[in-house]
């Protein structure tokens, strides 16, 4: 059980000491196994060091004595000492370090008696000294602009001098970057993930109770901004706690609920406290059910499992200990209303609760046993697996989403694994997958995006909630060539099938186990039903997963297409008919699908069971 603040610091203690515990840490640049990132060796070693400190710093903000500090302190004197072997190195342009700068500053701001007192005057001039580089040397112009403003911060703190020129320069740019309801893009770039809660409104709230006499413009932004995005935020999540999986970074698992911790901590009640709580210990209660920790109890590269096929180049070993984020609850005494409040939860709305979020280009629904997201998608091309992470149609909390495992053979759709997306073809052999995204957001109230991967095809995509577990999807496409189409559902787990999961038919599939049901029916009948049996460790939440899909072929020209899509969670019988709303009926109309709901008429209950016909 998880639901008070001894039991909370006793789950960050059994994440932070199996790492700490290991031989090599009783230096600056502790080395817990081989692996490879975009930055250099003694980066990634600095990170493994750092980022336990997410977690460590608020908790020995209220009891200094609760965890020996004392390897971090001499760490810190190591590795900011040019003279020392562990020596972390010089800064440079946009370099790691400056990433987790943010982390040393983060324990000096939250927790200075215990990581910045104890050093020697000697070793903390040179810390000082080190740290001061981040001023010399342009971050990443993105949400790295808070690590120096955090950087900064901490040495107005430690009584050094600080450049409060660059913190409003850097506050003024990452104003910039906010598009609307709370909602930030990630630089220049229209990236719109879980960067905004664990990242822009995080460091924002971080900044706003510790600064807020500096930047009282600025904080009281941050302030007003997390009102805005917790309303629709909150629709991110499960009852059961678990959190819509979409985009980057997943490996960074808990950070997801690093929000509501930011809230509490900046004493900012966007929600009723319980609820706060609620979605904040339900998220980590969640995690600590996923066997997340390798045999050593280390953190390991994943998401609900290890995998290194989800991961991105940015992912060191060290990494995975930024989801130490909202331990940052610690930092609360117990008598905070965040603490003393009871966990509530949301009273649901006849099933299904919609909530249509322009800003962001999403709708978002939560229903009993899940949270999904529809979207448009977005271009992350820089991103390893980026169509998979972004440019998929829907996100959910109980199925996950699938990242290929050989992209060299888009041909063979177990490797491809190309869940919940769009692929076509020209020849049958080379197959491009819905990616990158030229334009996308919301339009006739529904989520909308095109696809345009050349001059000779383009493919908007309409998306709308039908009910519960539905969805529907209309495409338009126009294409200088004829095309082959394969169109796929939600994943569900492999080891869970028995003899007569699959129920195919003329109009889709249905794939029934005893927790998920997962179908996909085309609504012009003009395609077949297959399902793919993913290859290993494609799915993020199973190890092995299938789904349905649709193939087909159109011709050159200007084609409608019709989709309608089914997951759902749980042992229930039955599957509820579609309640398909009067905007997707006018688009369904234009597309020439008007009969499409005797189609959906095929899903039915009998004797019980949930058939497909």
């Amino acid at each position: 059980m998880l639901a008070n603040r001894q039991q909370c610091a006793a789950l960050a203690r059994s994440y932070i000491k199996p790492l700490v515990n290991q031989p090599s840490f009783n230096s600056a640049r502790p080395a817990i196994g081989v692996w490879g990132s975009v930055y250099d060796q003694v980066a990634a070693d600095m990170e493994t060091f750092v980022r336990p400190l997410w977690g460590l710093a608020p908790m020995l903000a209220v009891d200094p004595a609760n965890v020996d500090a004392a390897v971090f302190v001499a760490g810190i004197d190591q590795g900011t000492n040019p003279e020392s072997e562990c020596y972390w190195g010089d800064v440079g342009p946009i370099d790691q370090r400056m990433v987790e700068m943010a982390g040393l500053a983060y324990a000096w701001l939250i927790a200075p008696a215990a990581f910045r007192d104890p050093l020697s005057d000697e070793a903390r001039g040179r810390a000082v000294r080190w740290l001061a580089t981040i001023n010399e040397y342009p971050p990443a112009d993105n949400n790295w602009l808070f690590f120096r403003v955090l950087v900064n911060l901490a040495l107005r703190n430690a009584g050094a001098p600080w450049s409060r020129q660059i913190c409003i320069e850097d506050l003024d740019r990452l104003d910039e970057f906010h598009i609307g309801e709370g909602y930030y893009r990630d630089g220049e770039k229209h990236q719109i993930d879980w960067y905004n809660p664990m990242a822009f409104h995080y460091y924002g709230l971080l900044i706003a109770a510790l600064a807020g006499d500096e930047f009282p413009e600025h904080t009281a932004r941050f302030r007003a901004r997390a009102h805005q995005f917790a309303q629709s935020h909150q629709y991110w999540f499960a009852d059961d706690g678990s959190a819509i999986a979409h985009g980057r970074s997943m490996t960074y698992r808990m950070a997801q609920s690093a929000f509501w911790a930011a809230c509490a901590y900046a004493n900012e009640e966007v929600l009723p406290w319980g609820r706060i709580k609620q979605l904040l210990l339900a998220n980590l209660r969640w995690w600590a059910e996923q066997p997340i920790q390798d045999r050593d109890g280390i953190l390991s590269i994943g998401y609900a499992y290890p995998n290194a096929l989800m991961s991105e180049g940015y992912n060191a070993l060290g990494s995975p200990y930024w989801a130490l984020k909202p331990f940052l609850v610690l930092a609360l005494p117990d008598e905070h209303p965040f603490w003393q409040a009871q966990e509530t939860r949301p009273v649901e709305h006849a099933g299904t609760e919609r909530l249509l979020v322009e800003s962001a280009g999403v709708v978002l629904q939560r229903s009993v046993g899940q949270a999904v997201m529809l979207t448009g998608g977005q271009d992350g091309q820089q991103h390893r697996g980026a169509d998979a992470k972004y440019g998929g149609f829907a996100y959910s909390t109980a199925f996950g989403f699938s990242v290929p495992s050989d992209a060299s053979q888009p041909e063979r759709p177990e490797m491809s694994a190309a869940d919940n997306s769009l692929s076509v073809s020209r020849d049958g052999l080379c197959w491009m997958r819905r990616g990158r995204i030229t334009e996308s957001g919301i339009r006739d109230s529904m989520a909308w995006g095109r696809w345009s991967p050349d001059d000779a095809l383009s493919i908007e995509s309409w998306l709308d909630f039908a009910g519960d577990g539905w969805h529907i999807r209309v495409h338009h496409i126009q294409s200088a060539h004829p095309l082959r189409l394969a169109e796929s559902g939600f994943s569900v787990e492999r080891s869970l099938l028995d003899s007569n999961h699959w129920q195919p038919s003329e109009a889709g599939g249905l794939i029934i186990t005893p927790t998920a049901r997962s179908g996909i029916v085309d609504l012009g009948a003009r395609r077949a039903p297959e399902l793919i049996h993913a290859a290993p460790n494609t799915n993020l939440l199973h190890p092995r997963s299938v789904f349905p899909r649709l193939v087909g072929h159109i011709g050159a020209g200007e084609t409608w297409i019709g989709t309608a899509v089914y997951g759902s969670p749980g042992a229930e019988p039955g599957i509820v008919h579609p309640a398909i709303s009067a905007t997707m009926v006018r688009k369904l109309d234009i597309a020439g699908l008007v009969d499409s709901e005797s189609i959906l008429q095929a899903f039915v209950v009998e004797d019980g069971a949930a058939l497909i016909r």
